[in-house]
């Protein structure tokens, strides 16, 4: 059974950074695309940002230059280092695991950016 698990999100202050972790299990973690994706109320799930098995990395325009994603395979783990966050990153953050044929997905932290 696969499961992806997040972790890190909290409440933040505009200008602050948190760093979110989705620990994988169930799967061949380095074969699998990883991304991160967030929903906020009332909006649709958008890609945040996305890293393939050999590391190339994809942005939204929103986050560029303020986000980056990162893996270690040897831990199953991909990482979100978020920095100068403002109250429109608020949302849910979800992980979400990908190869051909499979699609996975996390349940969410949740991630709050207000003074």
């Amino acid at each position: 059974q696969v499961h992806l698990v997040e972790s890190g999100g909290g409440n933040v202050q505009p200008g602050g950074s948190l760093r979110l972790s989705c620990t994988a299990s169930g799967i061949i973690f380095s074969i699998y695309a990883m991304g991160w994706y967030r929903q906020a109320p009332g909006k649709q799930r958008e890609l945040v940002a996305s890293i393939t098995r050999s590391g190339s990395t994809n942005y939204a325009d929103s986050v560029k230059g303020r986000v980056t994603i990162s893996r270690e395979n040897a831990k199953n783990t991909v990482y979100l280092q978020m920095n100068s966050l403002k109250p429109e990153d608020t949302a849910v953050y979800y992980c979400n695991a990908d190869r051909e044929g499979a699609n996975f997905w996390g349940q969410g932290t949740q991630v709050t950016v207000s003074s």
